[in-house]
Formats: C-alpha cells, structure tokens, sequence
C-alpha cells in the first residue's frame, strides 16, 4: 500500500473518532499503529506493533465518546464486529451484561506486499495450505495477498469466504488489496460453514479462501471443499501443527487422530504401549505453515508424514523461510542445517537448533566427540524405544541411523528383559554375526550409553559436560512451562542454577509469554516462573 493509499484510510477511521481523540493523534507515529482503544472510563491509547503502548493526553473516555463512534459506523453483527465501507480497518466491541458498548477496538487495517515473496513458490502449486499463528501475526493480510497473487498473476477463480469482512474489507465492493479475487461475505459467524458449500455448488470456483477455520462443522466443510478438487487456503486457531493435532474440534483439517491396539509383538518392536494414537485419514490440507513471527513461516510439506511422525515421537523439522524488513525473499537453507534465532544459539554460538520457538521441543545438534568419523552405522532396535534412539543420535550428532529391517543392520540393540521373545530376531543377528548390545531400561541415559558404546565413542569431556547440564536445567524448565501453560500450576520453581543458565531459562520463559523472577541468594539464587500479571518481576540478569 502506498503512503498515501495509507494516509487516506486511516483519515477514515481517524473521522469516526471525537474530536479530543483525533486532536491527540500524532501521524508521524502511525506507521507501526495496530489499533486504537477506547475504553469507558480511561484514556484512550494507541498500541504500536513492538508491543508499545502510547496513551493518549485525552480525558477519559464517555458513554458520548462512544455513542459518538457507533453512530459512524455500520450495526455490530453477532460476533460484535464492525467495519468502515471501503478499508480493511474493523471495529470491535466490548459490552456489559446488559449488553451496553463499553469500550471499542478499532484494528487499523493495511494492505502489506511481499509477505508471502518466500513461500510464492508453494502458492503456485495448486495444493490446499493451512496457516497457524498465534493472532495479530499477519495471517489475514497474508490470505488477502495470496488472493491477489492467484486471482492476478494465476488468473484462477478465486472466492473468498469472508466472514465479519475481514479479507476483503467492509462495504458491498471489495478492497483492491485483493485484486480479482470474488468475495462473498458471511451475515453471521455460524453461517460460515454454509457460505463455504455454496461458494463451490454456485460460481465454480478453483480457489477458496477462507479466515479463521473454528468449528467441527467448519472443519467437514473445508474437507468436503477439498475433496471435490478446489484448492482451499485457510487459517485455523492453533499456534502450532501439535496444538491442531491435539485439538479434537480442528485435527481433523489434518488427519484426525484415532486409538489404535497393537499387537505385542508390534509393540514391542516400537518400544511403545500396546495402545496408541494414530493418524485416522488423509489431512484436509496438503501443507501446513506455522507463522512464527510477521517475517519467519515455518512450513511442513507434506503433512500427512508431519503427523504421523509427531503421534509417534519422531523428530520432524519443518523448513524455514524468511522474508527480511523490505519483504524480500531470502532463500532457505537446507532442512538438514534449518534454525530459527533462539536461546541456545547463545552458548558458545554452537550451532545447535531448536525446532520451533512456541513448540517446547528440543533438538541439540553438537560437534562430534572424536576427529576421526568412525564408518556408518545402522542400528535396528528390539523393544528398545524408537524415538528416544533417534532424539540421541541427533542430539550427538552421531554418524549413524536406525533401520526398520535387521537385513540392513551392522548393529543390533535389544531389551534384556525381551530377550526370549525376540530369539528369532537374535538369532538372525548371531547368523549374520551382528554385534548384539543389551539395554537394561528404556530411559534417554541407558540407551545413549549403550548407543556410545556400540559406536565405540569416547566419555565426553567437560563441554559436553556443560552442554548436558545447560540441557537438563532447559528440560526442567521446558516441564515448567508446560505446567503452567495447561494450568496445572499457576507458578513453579526451578532448581538452582549459575547466572548463565538462568539468563538462557529467563529467555525461554520470554519465549511463551511467561514472568520470571529470580529469587534466592548465592548458590540458591533460582528462577520462579508465573503466567503474566503477576507481581515482583524483578529480572535484574536479562
């Protein structure tokens, strides 16, 4: 959007508000503005994108300064939403129980470019893309420019299933933003679903798009849409691929999830109960991508194996793309080397890799304890737990992999109290003449003990030693944080830890919106974490 197709809209919605308010708006501040409350009863404020807040020098807001808005804009539906005929801005209110306005939220709409330069590439696959993120991430501006990018550029037919105006802007002639895209807007949110059928028994279309996929029967609609052969890209609550799969209203959009009873030897062979979860159906959308931030989209190609590797515990790295400040593509790096900026890089500037900053998952990448790479390995498992093998191979950076058939194998490694039931297997190591290695448990510590030793890998020294302790205290507090973000516990305590680790744990704890307090003096000196509003938040090390 140009500075003065910007300019003209936001005189728009700057004319709806009293004068005391306008008179207090400082233009040059404007570029980054989000939105524009005004609360009965406070002075009205400004919210900037860097998370800062600017109050406006106003009186306090009235019941007039609020009739005063509402009389300028168009009736609230029933979701309390709003608009201005001709912008993208979208005005929201908040009501008494009586039912009464008491505060408004004015969401300054602009139209972006080049957000989407980094996953073009994708868009012009003719395949369905589901968005996740966390809101006020850039998800709608994103939809609304994909709409331009394959109505204009593809020349498809593209419908957008607007509910609430929120792609395409308020007022009965779409927003240029979207090109040629048609739009057919949504009376009311629950009729969602039903506009969805239409759009695709009526006009035809090749491409629908659709903002915020929140229900079951939203979620059927998207997939009887997507089996008819329409290209479907939408968004969905959910901050990552692991929510949705967890969330039984949505995980159908990506497969759905169903209990499974295996068999003991199956069970055995995974390491696993004999009961577990397991992908129900092909997935709703061919891809999936987690807007991490306004420019970084992590993308997960296909997601039907993005699935079935999380249900059971593999590791899964999706690809990273980023778009720098002037919205120009930067290419990715290979999968294998992909890292999104985090608080591990801070050690030692290591390269090591967190898969996703919201996710709460760990994937360390170290340099190898010996010069010399020993030749590579396969490894096949009896009983011994798949997924934490694989979590120490790659956290090791081992030269080595597992395998599912003991043919492919040079090493075998076996639970001992399996042993008798797994005499064919062993014996068809013994005939191969295959080193047989004999775990005694299924923790992380036995296994990667016994994986150093088939490999015959050297104790580690005291950086390892470092890193395995900086490790443990980050799990403590990833368990934490766990804790309190599914309200377990409303605050936790670590254990105590040296400055350098607690500075990586208060970063952590930053990363999923958590205050961290230290407490205690000296060697005791620890980390308290509590859902944010709480008080004493004192981070004198940050």
């Amino acid at each position: 959007m140009s500075n003065l197709q910007f300019q003209n809209d936001l005189d728009k919605l700057v004319e709806i508000l009293p004068q005391k308010i306008r008179e207090c708006i400082n233009y040059q501040n404007m570029d980054d503005a989000i939105e524009i409350v005004v609360d009965l009863g406070r002075v009205p404020e400004i919210r900037h994108s860097d998370g800062h807040i600017e109050y406006l020098q106003a009186p306090d807001v009235t019941d007039e300064d609020i009739e005063f808005i509402t009389s300028r804009v168009q009736e609230f539906t029933s979701d309390n939403r709003s608009g201005i005929a001709g912008t993208l801005h979208r005005i929201s209110a908040i009501r008494n129980r009586q039912g009464k306005i008491v505060g408004l939220t004015c969401r300054i709409g602009r139209v972006v470019t080049g957000t989407i330069s980094c996953i073009k590439d994708i868009c012009l696959q003719n395949k369905s893309i589901l968005f996740l993120g966390r809101p006020g991430v850039g998800k709608t501006t994103k939809l609304r420019e994909i709409s331009r990018l394959v109505a204009d550029e593809l020349a498809k037919r593209v419908v957008i299933v607007d509910t609430s105006n929120e792609i395409a802007g308020d007022g009965d002639v779409p927003h240029p933003a979207v090109g040629h895209a048609r739009r057919m807007q949504v009376r009311q949110p629950e009729f969602q679903k039903d506009i969805m059928i239409e759009a695709v028994e009526n006009h035809t279309p090749e491409v629908i798009i659709v903002d915020e996929i929140g229900t079951e029967e939203e979620a059927q609609a998207a997939r009887t849409i997507a089996e008819r052969g329409v290209m479907l890209i939408a968004t969905a609550h959910g901050n990552t691929l692991e929510n949705l799969i967890k969330n039984p209203t949505l995980s159908d959009l990506v497969g759905g999830i169903q209990s499974v009873t295996l068999g003991d030897d199956e069970a055995k062979r995974r390491a696993s109960q004999k009961t577990v979860l397991e992908r129900e159906k092909q997935p709703t959308f061919d891809i999936v991508i987690e807007i991490l931030d306004r420019n970084t989209l992590a993308v997960y190609k296909d997601t039907a194996e993005a699935v079935d590797y999380i249900l059971r515990g593999w590791p899964i790295k999706p690809e990273i793309r980023k778009v720098d400040k002037t919205y120009e593509f930067t290419a990715p790096a290979p999968i294998s080397n992909t890292k999104v900026p985090n608080v591990i890089d801070k050690i030692n500037k290591l390269d090591n890799t967190i898969e996703h900053p919201e996710s709460l998952k760990f994937s360390f990448s170290r340099q190898k304890y010996v010069e010399d790479v020993k030749k590579f390995k396969k490894i096949y498992l009896y009983a011994v737990s798949r997924s934490i093998a694989e979590k120490v191979i790659e956290r090791l950076d081992l030269n080595a992999e597992i395998t599912r058939n003991i043919e492919d194998a040079d090493i075998v490694i076996a639970h001992k109290n399996f042993v008798k039931g797994g005499a064919k297997v062993l014996s068809t190591a013994e005939k191969d003449r295959l080193q047989i290695f004999y775990v005694k448990t299924n923790s992380m510590a036995q296994i990667q003990k016994i994986i150093k030793q088939a490999l015959d890998i050297a104790e580690m020294n005291e950086t390892q030693t470092f890193y395995d302790i900086t490790e443990s205290a980050l799990d403590e507090a990833k368990a934490a944080i766990e804790k309190i973000l599914t309200g377990v516990v409303k605050d936790i305590e670590l254990k105590p830890q040296n400055q350098q680790i607690r500075k990586l744990q208060h970063e952590l704890a930053e990363q999923h919106n958590l205050e961290s307090t230290s407490v205690g003096e000296g060697e005791n000196r620890h980390l308290r974490l509590r859902v944010v509003g709480g008080t004493e938040f004192k981070d004198k090390e940050k």
